[in-house]
């Protein structure tokens, strides 16, 4: 059995720059590290419970299989503020038939990316009995 002891996701965008710039600026993520030098360092960000690289470049777009889902504690207030530094919003916030909040943006090369409310009262979060 393979013993994982971390994970995480790694992007090689089409633009470095403006990727960081989504993400560490606009999207907010936390700088984890950084290696290499010039246009085409590395940088890893904190990513909840694990950690997203982007490193690399590549000359076309990602696979639109690929999306990441990122819980928030405010999917509303999320939403605004992403508004606000003019984040693509390809959906706004909407409370899902499986009782999530869920709001949909893009990143530079068009990754969609899942902004998700967990509700106190939702089963992922609160199990009477348990």
């Amino acid at each position: 059995m393979v013993h994982v002891l971390s994970s995480r996701t790694l992007l090689s965008p089409t633009d470095p720059e403006r990727s960081r710039a989504f993400y560490g600026e606009q999207l907010g993520l936390s700088v984890y590290r950084e290696f290499g030098t010039g246009t085409e360092r590395g940088t890893v960000y904190f990513l909840g419970g694990g950690f997203l690289e982007l490193s690399g470049r590549s000359e076309t777009p990602p696979s639109s299989a690929i999306r990441l889902w990122l819980q928030v504690d405010d999917v509303t207030a999320a939403h605004e503020e992403l508004r606000a530094k003019g984040v693509d919003i390809v959906r706004p916030p909407l409370k899902e038939p499986w009782g999530l909040i869920e709001m949909w943006i893009t990143d530079p090369d068009g990754i969609r990316i899942a902004l998700v409310e967990v509700p106190a009262d939702h089963p992922m979060r609160y199990r009477p009995g348990i």
